[in-house]
């Protein structure tokens, strides 16, 4: 199961918000070295002396495409100097989080503040960049589709694991509480009493069932334990299928899932082959299948952590014949289900998420991001598997493309729609895409339709294919 560094997390636990900010610093180091240097024979005198560089005034920046989407300006307050500015803070919120005097910090305000801010810690150290692998482009395409809906995208490059995009809505503009006036009291209390919760980071902070996109990870496991040579050899599943010591049965349509093959199951998300698939692959093999996926892996950073995706263990029959379909109990983050695109997509092998390209500290050294996962580019599944299941999905001659599924969470009615894809984009790689919207139905889109994860999705493709 792959897992993480945390090394920074004790740091900046333990920084706040509340500490002055010192000055310079010249007379600190710089009177030290004049003095050992005007005692030594022959040596410079104070006025020789190289005066330490003088820390650049404000926070450090947070950049996109080489332009950075941060600032920042006096605050007033003898604590805190420097209040935080953002531009087009909604398009990036779910990027940036948000540093504000009087309320504290989130994602990468937070995760780096030992850079963007290091005079909180080290007085007198000049504050740095982060700088973020977002296509502008593409996080717009995200943002607009959505079109306010609560929602998440996240697109990952598959061959750095580079998060192009990562949109959660409905979102916020973090500069409306930067400060600690009344304002920006009236603009946070306004964000934590909506009911939408836009607050939430939905692509990292929330896992639903995935349904029918779980598909993917129990055809992937049955190929692995050469149940079947091919994703066009027919299963021999009825129509209709109740697992052993289930009472209840699962079915598809009967016009394509009887005796269908994963290609066909696939395409029609045929709920009764793939619980067959997964009684027959058994509870060990699945859930292993499922971790080496990113399952139950408390420790993935991109940097920020991710809130667990949930396969149960020790399953029954007809527990492993639900969970086939993404529910009981199965959980997943819009992160989570991109991971299992970019997989595929890759040839079987994993390459992990990570939303930051490097940091250029305050002395103007580079380093690269935090908590890179140690065992970066391991088999998830054979080449040959990842083949089978991109051959399955593909249904254009120049690219791999997912599907949408929606269905019904609980008897309350409450649903959730997802799509997963990969996209072509222009001269760069694949791209894997993955797509969540909760209760569709009840946030159509201005035409009155029921709000779709694929039209979602296909907007994200075409600015990925775009990209130049």
């Amino acid at each position: 199961m792959p897992t993480t560094k945390r090394h920074w997390a004790s740091v900046a636990a333990l920084l706040t918000l509340l500490v002055p900010l010192a000055g310079c610093g010249a007379g600190g180091n710089g009177d030290s070295g004049a003095g050992k240097g005007a005692g030594a024979s022959g040596g410079k005198s104070r006025d020789e002396q190289p005066m330490p560089r003088p820390p650049k005034a404000g926070l450090g920046d947070i950049i996109v495409e080489n332009r950075a989407i941060t600032g920042s300006r006096p605050s007033g307050n003898r604590k805190v100097p420097y209040r935080r500015t953002y531009t087009d803070g909604e398009l990036y919120s779910a990027v940036t989080g948000y540093r504000s005097v009087a309320f504290g910090r989130d994602e990468l305000e937070s995760a780096y503040d030992n850079v963007l801010n290091p005079g909180a810690s080290s007085p007198g150290s000049r504050p740095g960049n982060v700088v973020t692998a977002i296509s502008p482009a593409v996080q717009r395409a995200a943002l607009d589709a959505l079109d306010g809906r609560e929602g998440a995208v996240v697109a990952v490059d598959v061959r750095t694991g580079h998060i192009r995009a990562l949109v959660s809505t409905p979102s916020y503009d973090p500069a409306t509480f930067s400060g600690n006036t009344m304002e920006d009291s009236r603009g946070w209390q306004e964000l934590i009493g909506d009911r939408h919760k836009p607050l939430l980071n939905r692509t990292r902070y929330e896992s639903t069932p995935p349904g029918e996109t779980f598909h993917l990870v129990v055809a992937a496991a049955a190929l692995e334990k050469g149940l079947y040579s091919s994703v066009d050899e027919a299963t021999d599943t009825p129509a209709s299928y109740t697992p052993p010591g289930g009472s209840k049965a699962l079915t598809g349509d009967p016009a394509h899932c009887g005796n269908a093959s994963i290609r066909t199951a696939l395409h029609y998300a045929c709920g009764n082959v793939f619980a067959r698939l997964a009684v027959d692959v058994g509870e060990a093999q699945l859930t292993a299948t499922a971790e080496s996926f990113g399952f139950n892996d408390e420790e993935v950073f991109i940097p920020t952590r991710l809130v667990p995706s949930n396969y149960p263990r020790g399953r029954s029959a007809a527990d492993l014949a639900a969970a086939a379909n993404g529910s009981g109990g199965v959980t997943a983050t819009p992160v989570q289900m991109a991971r299992v695109m970019a997989v595929i997509a890759g040839g079987g092998k994993q390459v992990h998420p990570q939303l930051v390209t490097k940091v250029v500290r305050g002395d103007g050294s580079v380093e690269p991001p935090k908590d890179l996962a140690e065992d970066d580019g391991r088999r998830v599944v054979g080449q040959r598997t990842a083949e089978q299941l991109q051959s399955a999905l593909r249904t254009s001659a120049d690219g791999v493309t997912g599907w949408v599924r929606q269905w019904d969470v609980d008897s309350g009615g409450k649903s959730v729609s997802w799509s997963v894809s990969v996209a072509r984009s222009g001269d760069e790689g694949p791209m894997a895409i993955a797509v969540c919207i909760s209760n569709p139905r009840a946030s159509s889109d201005r035409t009155g339709d029921v709000a779709s994860t694929e039209r979602v999705a296909e907007r994200v493709r075409e600015a990925a294919a775009a990209l130049r």
